[in-house]
């Protein structure tokens, strides 16, 4: 993992598979921060592993897609505002160095669980289906394909484990006991609802939201706040409308416009063992093109 940039009035605090956080420089304990910097880089994970080479301005793509669905979501589509971690004003604090691909956002007290939203059937659960008929434990109706658009969405959290560490999926009554009723009914209901808010946005620019996933935190007076990125090209799946309508093969009905071109190139070319192989440039020019051209049909 390539270091951290730089940037001056902020501290590198630490390093995730994709984004670096940075507090105030003169803030004395980290954990004191009552804001931060979350700057998105170029680089690409799959299964658990940071891969090489990363996109070609993959983190400006995510920060403005995370942006862009922010704003849709304070209420412009009709629905409630959803309280978000941006700091009102905040992008004139970020540094030139990373501006465009970075967030100035409040601190949170994040919950341990990625709350998971499923619309249709695939992935993990596809395969989880044909064996047991359930996803994560959830049972659905038989006789339904690769690509099939759910009953109605699914909820299906999975515990965030610390860094290095896999995440796991949990029941919702497991993440009771992480987080307490009350919150863990406030997570499975929001995550519900943006997405469902989310996914008719989506559907009227000739997209499918497949899936995604939130994270949130709670802030000083303890309002339930979505954090991190939301709905990006990392964080979900989005295939094309008319290609799943018309396809005939799960290869043809899922035209992604996420980084599934790469989990799918790295399904077929490695076995999970030892280092995962560098992408080829055709895998990423193809990849990066698909994020533009997701961001062009969302916000034009």
């Amino acid at each position: 993992m390539s270091e951290a940039t730089e940037l001056p009035g902020w501290r590198h605090v630490y390093s995730g598979k994709v984004r670096d956080l940075y507090v105030p420089a003169d803030t004395a304990d980290d954990s004191t921060a009552e804001r931060m910097l979350v700057v998105a880089s170029d680089r690409v994970s799959a299964f658990d592993f940071v891969l090489s080479p990363g996109i070609p301005d993959k983190g400006a793509l995510l920060t403005t897609l995370s942006m862009w669905w922010f704003a849709q979501l304070a209420g412009g589509d009709g629905g409630r505002g959803i309280p978000n971690h941006l700091v009102p004003g905040g992008e004139e604090e970020i540094p030139d160095a990373v501006a465009g691909r970075a967030m100035h956002v409040r601190a949170l007290q994040m919950y341990p669980v990625e709350c998971v939203v499923r619309g249709y059937l695939t992935g993990s659960g596809w395969l989880e289906y044909q064996e047991h008929g359930t996803v994560c434990g959830i049972a659905l109706p038989a006789g339904l394909s690769d690509g099939d658009r759910l009953p109605e969405p699914i909820y299906t959290p999975a515990y965030k484990a610390p860094m290095g560490e896999h995440d796991e999926n949990i029941s919702y009554e497991q993440t009771i006991d992480l987080v307490g009723t009350e919150v863990a009914a406030a997570l499975r209901d929001t995550s519900l609802e943006i997405y469902t808010r989310a996914a008719a946005i989506a559907e009227a620019r000739g997209l499918i939201l497949a899936d995604t996933k939130f994270e949130f935190g709670a802030d000083a007076d303890g309002v339930l706040t979505l954090a991190d990125e939301v709905l990006t090209s990392d964080s979900s799946r989005y295939w094309d409308a008319h290609a799943w309508q018309t396809g005939s093969t799960p290869k043809e009905r899922m035209a992604s416009y996420d980084k599934q071109i790469v989990r799918n190139w790295l399904a077929a070319n490695w076995d999970k063992q030892g280092t995962p192989p560098e992408l080829p440039q055709e895998i990423v020019q193809r990849t990066a093109a698909r994020y533009r051209e997701l961001i062009d049909t969302l916000t034009t």
